[in-house]
């Protein structure tokens, strides 16, 4: 295990606990010896982590530390490295810019080690189907979504046939060859799914709709039964 692969470990153990916890069960935890664990404490604390207490009588970490250089494990890594990817991919243009853009950032602040296993990756995205469009309007849906705004779209369904809605939009799904809005439809009086290459037009109204995002999300999946990601 490398240095700071432990010390990250140590971290994540430090935060379990939300009371002093002895040293000797940190060191059991961690995997390492006594001697070790209280330098590795010593070395947390150089660094600007808020941990209290002593040998002998336990150790606690302070709510808010967060250690920039030893956020992520090398699966995490693996992990941002893959998701990132794909984004870059398959997703609209400026999510994929946003996604490469955040992995240079994620470099930047690891240490050489891990920095090295990150530009190595060697989980690969494959070529995939074209895409079907709309991405156009990717952009502004994001926007409603994060601002919990109602949107006015001109929709055309899977037969042809156009109507106007006003929405809630409130998740957007990436599949292999969609997208799709998950959305309150006013016309419809109801959850709806909306694909973005039928949307023909768009609007922001920049009217705030009547609940919260959140709540939409957690009613929509009880309706579905889609799990929580």
């Amino acid at each position: 295990m490398s240095r700071s692969q432990r010390l990250l470990d140590l971290i994540q153990v430090l935060r379990r606990h939300r009371r002093p916890v002895a040293g000797a069960v940190l060191a059991d935890e961690v995997g390492v010896s006594l001697r070790t664990l209280y330098r590795d404490i010593e070395t947390l604390k150089a660094q600007g982590a808020h941990i209290d207490g002593e040998a002998g009588v336990g150790y606690v970490l302070r709510p808010g530390f967060m250690l920039p250089p030893l956020m992520f494990s090398e699966e995490e890594i693996e992990a941002l490295v893959l998701g990132s990817r794909w984004v870059a991919e398959r997703a609209d243009q400026p999510l994929g810019a946003a996604a490469r853009n955040a992995l240079a950032k994620i470099g930047a602040v690891l240490p050489d080690d891990l920095r090295d296993r990150l530009d190595a990756s060697s989980l690969l995205i494959g070529p995939g189907e074209s895409i079907a469009a709309g991405d156009t309007e990717l952009a502004s849906i994001r926007d409603a979504i994060r601002a919990e705004c109602k949107l006015q779209i001109a929709y055309a369904d899977g037969k042809g046939r156009p109507s106007r809605r006003t929405i809630w939009p409130f998740a957007l799904a990436f599949f292999d060859r969609v997208r799709v809005v998950v959305a309150w439809c006013e016309l419809r009086d109801g959850y709806r799914h909306f694909r973005t290459d039928r949307i023909a037009t768009l609007k922001s109204t920049a009217k705030p709709y009547p609940r919260r995002r959140a709540a939409l999300l957690k009613e929509w999946r009880a309706l579905e039964g889609v799990a929580e990601q």
